[in-house]
């Protein structure tokens, strides 16, 4: 007997005990990992998490000197008999009706003020609250001080709310003391719906198999072999077994040796959140189960973005614009001065768009003209529209890619989470951008001095002729010319000048065709680099932030675990 009792205060005891300090190192894993999903995944899948930090907390801010065991059983396996045995006194009502036990009774041995907050936490009422302590016990009781033993209604009751009760308290107590009874040890309701359940919580579960004088001698070593097998596909293997009966006293020796072991090793709370832990990191390694995350999306991901974002703010219009543009003032400042006002009827292309040029052009001193973009870009087509959802979505799939669904939900969600914001963000980068159209180059400026070099030169010329010729038509003397070899200078100026203007211009023209599209594609390089700058903050920082979220809930799952 003593052998035997050894062994189950052995298995009980666990390999090693619960640093309280690593306990709470994964429990504050836990609440980190919490932290990191917070609003990424449904609140549905974090229930048992979030119950285990609370009731952790809870539990570690109450008594530490106390351990709670509860007696659980079906109605008839007589756990009441065996409270009241435990307890040397007549405190629960025993009998066969279903249900027999309706609340739950409570036992404290010692006094009673020092459990009486835990007691208030598990919810047992006052008046179910008894205290084993009394002088004629002498020290007989000592052993058992700091015990909080709980009979907890019949968890096969007709009546819903006495399952629920027991559901509620198996949650909150310390250890575990399952009764069965010879008849129904191998009932179905117990293993599938609670023993299967408390397979992480090996530590702090006890079986015992109650009313055992009912047996044969012969029978009863059969019996609890039975028993074990049933426990050990419950994923129970190890787990203490004893065989009890409450009429004898002898028959509750070995069962009272092992909660007098555990309520002095203090470590049965720890024990049973240290399970908990177990149980929630299990439940929990499915919505993590896959490798670290990349850094995805890749820069060849963001390009194909940064493209279709182009097309859809109209860059390709933009930087077109851009080249009519230069043109159209190149020509306007370089051009023959005789057509230059032709030109200037004309509409600027950029004006047309409403892209004045940088930003400087605008009032520096309004807070609306940064915050509001007026432009006239062309609206993004159907096509573009496509283009740039088949983008986000890559963008998502890619970053999601080997993630648990809800992860991949939750980047797809991030992904499209600020598409709404994005045409004005976009109008603002569009507008916002240095086309490079604010200066006017130096060549520009003397071509143009040129130009009207020459145009006021072929207007002298033909003001001299027009001179010559009134003063022949009056009578008057003639004037006398000078020459340019044979040729009278006013009409070397007259046609020199306007030769002249037409050769520039025509010179310049090639110039100006080849300076256009170079600031076309300087402008469409910065317009890009402005779209691609929205498409990293609308789109890849979101996505990346949930990335960074699963990392940070990876490791500390991966902090949680027990090592």
């Amino acid at each position: 007997m003593t052998n035997i009792a050894g062994r189950v205060r052995e298995a009980l005891r666990g390999d090693q005990r619960v640093d309280p300090d690593a306990l709470i190192a994964r429990l504050d894993a836990v609440r980190r990992f919490l932290d990191a999903v917070d609003g990424q995944l449904p609140d549905t899948q974090l229930v048992p998490a979030n119950t285990l930090v609370e009731r952790a907390g809870t539990r570690l801010a109450l008594s530490r000197d106390h351990t709670v065991v509860a007696l659980a059983g079906a109605t008839g396996s007589g756990k009441s008999s065996l409270f009241n045995a435990l307890a040397r006194l007549t405190l629960s009502t025993v009998g066969v009706r279903r249900p027999t036990t309706g609340v739950a009774h409570a036992c404290v041995w010692g006094p009673l003020d020092g459990a009486n907050r835990l007691l208030d936490w598990t919810g047992v009422l006052p008046r179910h609250r008894f205290v084993r302590e009394s002088a004629l016990d002498a020290d007989d009781e000592s052993a058992l001080h700091g015990l909080v033993l709980l009979d907890l209604p019949d968890f096969d009751s007709v009546q819903r709310s006495h399952r629920l009760e027991v559901d509620r308290l198996l949650g909150l107590v310390d250890l575990v003391v399952w009764v069965v009874d010879p008849q129904k040890y191998a009932d179905r309701v117990i293993h599938t719906s609670y023993l299967r359940e408390f397979h992480r919580h090996r530590d702090v579960t006890l079986v015992v198999l109650n009313q055992a004088d009912r047996l044969p001698p012969a029978e009863l070593p059969r019996v609890l072999d039975d028993l074990r097998r049933l426990l050990d596909v419950d994923g129970l293997g190890g787990v203490p077994l004893l065989a009890t009966t409450a009429v004898d006293p002898a028959g509750i020796v070995e069962l009272r040796g092992t909660l007098e072991h555990t309520v002095a090793g203090r470590q049965a709370a720890l024990r049973r959140l240290a399970g908990d832990v177990d149980a929630v990191v299990a439940g929990l390694d499915e919505l993590v189960a896959a490798g670290a995350p990349s850094d995805a999306p890749d820069e060849g991901t963001i390009g194909s973005l940064s493209r279709a974002l182009a097309g859809t703010a109209g860059v390709p219009a933009v930087a077109a614009a851009v080249e009519g543009a230069y043109r159209h003032r190149a020509v306007a400042s370089t051009g023959w001065p005789l057509v230059r006002g032709w030109r200037r009827l004309r509409p600027d292309p950029l004006r047309r768009l409403h892209l004045p040029g940088p930003v400087a052009d605008a009032d520096a001193g309004d807070p609306a003209e940064s915050l509001v973009a007026a432009t006239s870009v062309p609206d993004p087509t159907a096509a573009q529209r496509s283009a740039l959802g088949l983008a986000v979505r890559a963008v998502a799939d890619r970053s999601g890619a080997g993630l648990p669904a809800p992860w991949a939900t939750a980047v797809t969600t991030a992904a499209r989470s600020r598409l709404g914001d994005l045409p004005d963000a976009l109008d603002r980068a569009v507008a916002g951008a240095d086309l490079g159209m604010d200066r006017r180059p130096v060549w520009w400026r003397f071509v143009g001095a040129v130009q009207w070099l020459v145009t006021v030169a072929a207007v002298a010329g033909l003001g001299w002729l027009a001179l010559g010729y009134a003063l022949r038509a009056l009578g008057l003397p003639a004037l006398e010319y000078p020459r340019v070899g044979e040729a009278p200078l006013p009409t070397v100026l007259l046609l020199g000048g306007l030769l002249a203007g037409l050769l520039l211009a025509a010179l310049t023209r090639p110039v100006v065709r080849w300076s256009a599209r170079r600031a076309s594609r300087r402008a469409e390089r910065r317009l890009t680099a402005a779209v691609d700058a929205v498409g990293r903050e609308y789109v890849v920082t979101p996505v990346r932030a949930v990335l960074d979220r699963y990392g940070q809930a990876r490791q500390a799952l991966r902090d949680a675990e027990r090592r």
